[in-house]
């Protein structure tokens, strides 16, 4: 299966929003509180497994690829979603070691434009709590 045939397989591709903010607002039921945690603790997880994948060996960064998945799913950061489950594709696949090291590169590009944005939105949260006191 070849890269751009990956896209018909996922839900999210590259052009998602870096967050889907309907998505993540019903994940947390609106609680901005559950919100700040869900993401600082997503924040956690992009640097432990982007670290964890480099240099591993394709099981292993088809399982790291895997976990990240869910996460993004889960709070519905669509482009970090459809990079880790390419790259867990490319890895469980047995991909050449080139089609594997382009996966992480585009998970690692869709990592950082995450964690920049969930950055800047906590750090506006935590001004417009700081305007509240």
């Amino acid at each position: 299966m070849s890269a751009s045939s990956v896209l018909s397989v996922v839900d999210w591709d590259r052009t998602s929003p870096v967050i889907d903010e309907d998505h993540l607002g019903r994940m947390t039921l609106g609680d901005r509180g559950l919100e700040r945690e869900i993401l600082e603790i997503f924040l956690r997880q992009i640097d432990l497994i982007v670290a964890r994948i480099a240099g591993a060996r394709p099981p292993m960064v088809a399982a790291a690829a895997h976990t990240l998945l869910g996460s993004a799913r889960g709070i519905g950061t669509g482009r970090v979603a459809w990079a880790a489950e390419r790259l867990e594709y490319a890895a469980a696949a047995g991909r050449s070691q080139a089609d594997i090291d382009e996966a992480v590169e585009e998970l690692k590009a869709a990592a950082g434009e995450a964690s920049a944005a969930i950055g800047a939105r906590l750090a506006a949260a935590s001004l417009d709590v700081s305007r509240d006191d």
